[in-house]
């Protein structure tokens, strides 16, 4: 039996402009103004073109996204990659608009996917979601061991329809998300702090900040908790961000 060959690292080309939506429902959320004080200086620092709207309703988080997707769709230059960043109150799979009601987030993926942005077809598109999953709360379990868990995919003919997006969580499924009222969300600024002072693949910085978030506690209604951030990719590439 022949070694293990090392893999060899592809990377996007990131040469292309870099585009950027925050949309973040502030109205009962304190906090939430210095988690988007952090985001624009993150984009500005990574050099995006950032947008940020405040206080969407359900149906304006969808239209906001239709109106990003056709400035990628009719931008002069090539695009290399978008950042979605989606803050409100949430439950698992839905986020609460301004109005109280509810928003799929499955409805806001797809905007961006293969089959309906042409210009980010095989571009990475990056979600970073601020919002309680649920009503668990997290107070942590003594740690035995790591768990692994690897994929193995051949490399397609065609692209498929949701190749090459990376959806971030700020809490795991069914769990609450924390956010300070005078310094934001734990998990927003933790985000920002390593990708503007840390190298790497975005795989390897979002580890980072799992691990710092891991190593912190959250005190909430008197009792500390933990709490950490979960991410699902489908990147076909290493994405470097500097």
């Amino acid at each position: 039996m022949s070694d293990p060959q090392p893999l060899q690292e592809e990377r996007y080309d990131m040469s292309g402009a870099r585009l950027a939506l925050t949309l973040c429902v502030t109205k009962a959320r304190e906090g939430s103004k210095e988690d988007m004080d952090a985001l624009e200086r993150m984009f500005r620092y990574l050099k995006f073109e950032s947008t940020m709207k405040s206080d969407p309703t359900a149906q304006q988080f969808l239209e906001e996204l239709d109106n990003f997707q056709q400035i990628i769709d009719n931008w002069e230059e090539p695009v290399s990659c978008a950042f979605v960043v989606l803050m409100a109150h949430g439950e698992e799979g839905l986020l609460e608009g301004e109005d109280k009601k509810m928003v799929r987030l499955e409805d806001l993926f797809e905007v961006l996917n293969n089959k309906n942005c042409k210009a980010l077809r095989g571009k990475p598109k990056v979600y970073i979601i601020q919002a309680c999953r649920g009503e668990h709360r997290d107070l942590g379990e003594e740690m035995e061991g790591d768990q692994v868990a690897v994929i193995m995919k051949n490399k397609p003919q065609t692209i498929p329809t949701y190749t090459d997006a990376l959806h971030i969580f700020s809490t795991v499924e069914g769990y609450l998300s924390y956010r300070h009222e005078q310094k934001g969300s734990g998990f927003i600024q933790t985000l920002t702090d390593v990708f503007i002072n840390k190298k790497g693949s975005i795989i390897k910085l979002l580890e980072e900040i799992t691990r710092r978030m891991a190593d912190t506690e959250v005190i909430q209604e008197g009792k500390p908790r933990k709490v950490n951030p979960e991410f699902q990719s489908t990147l076909r590439k290493s994405l470097y961000l500097q």
